[in-house]
This record gives C-alpha cells, structure tokens and sequence, in this order.
C-alpha cells in the first residue's frame, strides 16, 4: 500500500496535504514505508484525525453506497384448524 491510498483511506486528501505541509507529509512518508500500516495508524492516531479534520477528502457522489429500501415482510396467517 502506498502512503496516497492510505491517506485516501483514512478520508485525508493528500494533495492539500501535501501542498499544505510538506515537511510532515515527507516525514510521515518516510515513517510509513519504513512500517505495517496498522502500526502506522496506532502510533499516529491522534494526529491522523487532526489531519482528517483539516484536509478532509471530498467524496464523489457516484463513491457512496446506495443503501435499498427495507423490503416489506409479508404477513402471515395462521392455519385454522379443520373441524369435520
């Protein structure tokens, strides 16, 4: 995985993040290759979420799941019972 589709992951936008601070960006890089991404994300946690808030990733409309309506269950009736 790289560094760009980990950050994709995490919702951060890596290009304003990038442009915006590149010397944590290349310091994070650096970290991250060296690094499990899981170990990446327990060790950076917090600051990953302080990163998410500032460069939050725009999700595109066609991206999101559609969700289908709850089908309706049908009722069912009890059998009576046969008297002869």
């Amino acid at each position: 995985m790289k560094f760009d589709e980990y950050l994709s992951e995490k919702k951060i936008d890596s290009a304003k993040y990038k442009h915006a601070e590149p010397a944590q960006y290349e310091e994070f890089l650096k970290i991250f290759d060296q690094m499990h991404p899981e170990s990446f994300t327990q060790q950076k946690l917090f600051l990953i979420n302080k990163i998410r808030r500032a460069y939050l990733l725009e999700e595109n409309v066609d991206t999101k799941k559609v969700v289908a309506p709850k089908a309706m269950r049908p009722k069912i009736k009890p059998l009576k019972p046969k008297t002869s």
